[in-house]
C-alpha cells in the first residue's frame, strides 16, 4: 500500500512530499550496493539521526522559505502578483529539473554521500543569501506603504543588482535540492543490510519515521515559520531555517565514520541512449515475422546481485525491437560486444515501459498547473480578505493552503478503509477502480476546483467593490477560499497518488528512480505552463482603457476569468487522456528471474 500521510498544502511542497514517498520501498540500488559494494558492516540505526536530522533541516529551510515567498515578494520587493507568480514558477520548474541532473551525477560519479554534502552546502548558500535580502537594506527595495507616493501602491521594485542577488540564492537552493532529494532516501536504505530480516525491519522503520518527521516538518513550516515571517520579521523568519541548515550540515559531516558509502554503479540513463542508437543504427533491417523470432533477439540472464523481473519482449513500439536483434560480430564469448550496437531484450523493454507512459505524464502538467496556483494567485486573494480568527489572531496568506493538506490526511483514511471496500464488491476489481481511472477522477476534481473558484474570486471582487476599504480588503472571511482548497485536495489525493501508483507498478523495478524523477519534471512543466500562461493572459487582456485580467490591484482585474481559462485547458486535458487512457496497455506478466550464469538466450516475442 502506498503510505497514506499524504501531502503538503502549496502545489511545489506537495510535488516533493510525493515524488519522494513514491520511490523508497523499490529502490534496489541501495539494495545492491549493500551487497555488492560494501565491505564493513551497515551503519544502521546508529547513522540515522544524522541522516533524519540532514534531511529534515533541509527541507524545513525550503519549505518555510517557498510556503510564504509569494508574499515576500509582493510585500518586500514590491513584485506585481504576475511579476511574484512568473518568478515562483521558473524558480520551482528548475528544481523540479534539478534532481534529474543530481541523481544522474551520484549514481554515476561521485556516489550519494558526497552528492548530499555539496548540496547541502549549496542549500546554505541559498538560505543565507535570502536571508541577507530581508536584513541588509541595499538588498531590498526601500519601504513603501500606501500613501507614500503620488499613486498609492506604486512603489519602486527591486533594481538588477537586488534582484540578481534574491535569484542567485534561489538558485543555490535547486542545486541543494537537486542533490539532497534524489539521494536521502536511498542514502539512509544504504545504511542497512537488505538481505537479513533484521535489516527489513530497520529499513521499514525507517520509512516510517521518514514520513514522520516530513509531516512534522510541514506542519512547522505552514503554520509556525511562516507566522514568524508574517507578524514578526521576515529576517528572523529566514534566518531560524538557515541556521537549522547549518546544524544539518554538522549533524552530517559528525556521522561521516558512521556511514556505509555506496560506490556509484553507473546511470540507467546512458542503457536508454544505447537502445535508441542501436535500434536507429539498425532502422534498415527487416524484423522477422511472427513465429519466426527464435535465435534472433539478444536475451542474456539479468547480472544482478538482487532478484529482478525479467521482462518479455513485446510488438509494441516494435521498431526498437531492431537493437535487440543479434547481427555477425555483435556477440563475443556471452556477452554483447558493443552496447551502442546491440541491446538486451530486457532493456529495449525498459526503454518501452518510458515511452508508452509518457502521455499519460503529459497529462500531469496541465492538471498540475491548476495547483501551481494555490501558491501564488490563491494567496494573493487571501492578503485581500479578512483573515482574522477572533479580534486578536489573523491567519497568514501563506498558511491558508494547509487546507488542502487537512483534506488529505481526512479523506484518505475514509476512501482506504470506506470507500475502497466498498468499491471492490461492486467492480471486484483491487482497489475498487484502476489506476487510471483514478488518475481521470484527479483530473475532473481540479477542473471543478478552477470554476469554483473563479465563483468564489467573482464573490469576492464584487464585495470589495460594493465595500470599500482604503487596502481594498474585502469584508468576506478568508475561509470563503476553503470550497476550492478542499477540492484541490481532493484532486492530489486521486491525481497525485495514482500517478505514483502507476508509475510503480508499470516501470521494472530498477526505473523506480527514473518514474520518480518524471513526476518531478511534470511539475516543473506544470511551473513553466503556469508562467507562460500567466503572460499570454497579462499581454493579451485589458486594453481600451480597461485592466488586465491579471491587474497589479485584483481588485481591478478579472482573475475569475483565469480561473475560468484554466478550467477550460482542464477540460481540454481531460479528453487528451481518456483518449489515451483507453489505449493504454498495461504491462505484461513479468517473469521471475533467478540469478544464473551469463550464458546467452535467445527470445522469441511476446504479445
Amino acid at each position: 500500500m502506498l503510505p497514506r500521510s499524504r501531502r503538503d498544502s502549496t502545489s511545489s511542497i506537495r510535488l516533493l512530499y510525493c515524488c519522494t514517498k513514491s520511490v523508497p520501498e523499490t529502490e534496489p540500488e541501495a539494495k545492491v550496493g549493500n551487497v555488492a559494494n560494501t565491505q564493513k558492516k551497515p551503519g544502521g540505526w546508529k547513522a540515522m539521526p544524522f541522516i533524519l536530522g540532514n534531511e529534515t533541516f533541509e527541507r524545513l529551510a525550503t519549505f518555510g522559505l517557498l510556503a510564504n515567498f509569494t508574499v515576500y515578494l509582493i510585500r518586500e520587493f514590491h513584485m506585481s502578483p504576475v511579476s511574484a507568480s512568473n518568478v515562483l514558477s521558473i524558480w520551482f520548474g528548475v528544481s523540479s529539473f534539478a534532481p534529474l541532473v543530481g541523481a544522474f551525477i551520484s549514481d554515476a560519479h561521485v556516489g550519494r554521500f558526497k552528492t548530499i554534502a555539496f548540496a547541502s552546502f549549496a542549500s546554505l548558500l541559498g538560505m543565507l543569501t535570502l536571508t541577507m535580502t530581508a536584513w541588509h537594506p541595499a538588498l531590498h527595495p526601500l519601504k513603501c506603504r500606501p500613501g507614500d507616493h503620488p499613486q498609492p501602491g506604486q512603489c519602486v521594485g527591486p533594481n538588477a543588482t537586488q534582484l540578481g542577488v534574491l535569484l542567485t540564492g534561489l538558485g543555490l537552493l535547486s542545486i541543494g535540492g537537486g542533490g539532497i532529494r534524489p539521494c536521502s532516501i536511498p542514502f539512509g536504505v544504504d545504511q542497512f543490510d537488505a538481505t537479513t530480516d533484521e535489516g527489513i525491519r530497520g529499513i521499514n522503520s525507517f520509512f516510517n519515521w521518514y514520513y514522520v518527521t516530513f509531516t512534522v516538518v510541514l506542519l512547522i513550516s505552514l503554520t509556525l515559520v511562516v507566522y514568524i515571517q508574517d507578524s514578526i520579521s521576515w529576517v528572523l523568519g529566514f534566518g531560524i531555517p538557515t541556521v537549522l541548515m547549518a546544524c544539518s550540515i554538522v549533524l552530517f559531516l559528525i556521522g561521516t565514520r558512521i556511514y556505509v558509502h555506496v560506490k556509484p554503479e553507473g546511470s540507467i540513463f546512458s542503457g536508454i541512449v544505447q537502445v535508441l542508437v542501436a535500434a536507429y543504427k539498425k532502422r534498415k533491417l527487416k524484423l522477422p515475422v511472427e513465429g519466426e523470432e527464435n535465435g534472433v533477439y539478444y536475451d542474456p540472464p539479468l547480472m544482478k546481485e538482487i532478484v529482478l523481473s525479467k521482462l518479455p519482449l513485446t510488438n509494441q513500439f516494435r521498431f526498437l525491437n531492431k537493437a535487440a536483434v543479434v547481427m555477425e560480430d555483435d556477440l563475443q564469448p556471452g556477452v554483447s560486444r558493443d552496447k551502442w550496437r546491440l541491446s538486451s531484450i530486457q532493456e529495449v523493454e525498459e526503454v518501452k515501459c518510458i515511452i508508452k507512459i509518457i502521455p499519460i505524464w503529459a497529462s500531469g502538467i496541465v492538471s498540475f498547473t491548476s495547483m501551481v496556483q494555490q501558491n501564488t494567485f490563491t494567496v494573493s486573494q487571501a492578503l485581500k480578505m479578512d483573515r482574522h480568527l477572533g479580534p486578536k489572531f489573523q491567519i497568514p496568506a501563506g498558511s491558508i493552503t494547509v487546507i488542502s493538506m487537512i483534506t488529505i490526511g481526512l479523506w484518505l483514511p475514509v476512501y482506504d478503509r470506506i470507500i475502497v471496500p466498498s468499491l471492490q464488491r461492486i467492480t471486484k476489481k483491487e482497489g475498487g477502480i484502476t489506476v487510471l481511472q483514478r488518475i481521470g477522477v484527479g483530473i475532473f476534481f481540479s477542473i471543478l476546483a478552477m470554476i469554483v473558484a473563479g465563483v468564489i474570486e467573482r464573490k469576492r471582487k464584487l464585495t470589495a467593490l460594493l465595500l470599500p476599504n482604503p487596502l481594498g480588503i474585502a469584508p468576506m472571511s478568508v475561509m470563503w477560499l476553503a470550497p476550492q482548497l478542499i477540492l484541490m485536495g481532493f484532486c492530489e489525493a486521486f491525481y497525485m497518488i495514482g500517478m505514483i501508483e502507476l508509475f510503480n507498478k508499470e516501470f521494472p523495478e530498477n526505473m523506480r528512480s527514473i518514474a520518480n524523477s518524471l513526476i518531478s519534471c511534470s511539475f516543473g512543466g506544470a511551473s513553466y505552463l503556469s508562467s507562460l500562461v500567466v503572460n499570454v493572459v497579462h499581454g493579451v487582456t485589458g486594453g481600451h482603457g480597461r485592466p488586465d485580467w491579471l491587474a497589479n490591484d485584483i481588485n481591478t482585474g478579472n482573475l475569475g476569468y483565469f480561473y475560468y481559462l484554466l478550467a477550460v485547458m482542464g477540460v481540454v486535458n481531460f479528453v487528451y487522456f481518456v483518449y489515451f487512457a483507453r489505449r493504454y496497455r498495461y504491462k505484461g506478466a513479468m517473469q521471475p528471474t533467478e540469478k544464473t550464469s551469463p550464458d546467452v538466450e535467445l527470445s522469441p516475442v511476446r504479445q
